[in-house]
């Protein structure tokens, strides 16, 4: 099954490294969130599909967890989920005959779609204080805040 996974990921043209014998992770080029890596791992029954989205909100994270959960009834083939750290990730599994190529290409533009799309309002959402902390150090030493263009609305006024 690798074999055929692998295949169809050549002829989307996906980036894409055998990670294992059984796995392949994919570079999926986002907007917001720069790279996304998609895990494709092959099980007895199923194709596992994993990517890291944010790690675990510092602050509101009923707000974010809510955020997601609205999302979740939107997306095909994945939903969000966290982990035991309460890091965010991408999870789904297909059964084995969905491992063509337009099938993955369906289900690799929906995790690219639903990580880029919410990165910044997760973000936004669990991470404001240490942006305007951001801010405000980076003003203050004359630093570049070309990286936190996206969150302008968040610019400390008093600097």
């Amino acid at each position: 099954m690798i074999e055929a996974l692998i295949a169809a990921l050549e002829e989307i043209g996906v980036d894409h490294r055998v990670d294992g014998p059984r796995s392949v992770v994919v570079s999926l080029p986002g907007q917001r969130k720069l790279n996304i890596a998609c895990g494709l791992v092959v099980e007895d029954h199923a194709l596992r599909v994993e990517a890291f989205v944010a790690r675990r909100p510092e602050e509101h994270h009923e707000a974010v967890w809510a955020d997601l959960l609205r999302r979740n009834g939107k997306l095909y083939a994945v939903a969000f989920a966290t982990d035991e750290s309460e890091d965010i990730h991408l999870v789904g599994r297909l059964p084995l005959g969905a491992i063509t190529a337009e099938e993955l290409d369906r289900v690799l533009g929906q995790v690219l779609e639903a990580a880029d799309d919410t990165f910044n309002v997760i973000l936004e959402l669990g991470f404001k204080s240490s942006i305007e902390d951001e801010w405000r150090w980076r003003l203050a030493r004359g630093e570049s805040t070309k990286n936190l263009e996206a969150f302008e609305h968040l610019r400390p006024r008093d600097e």
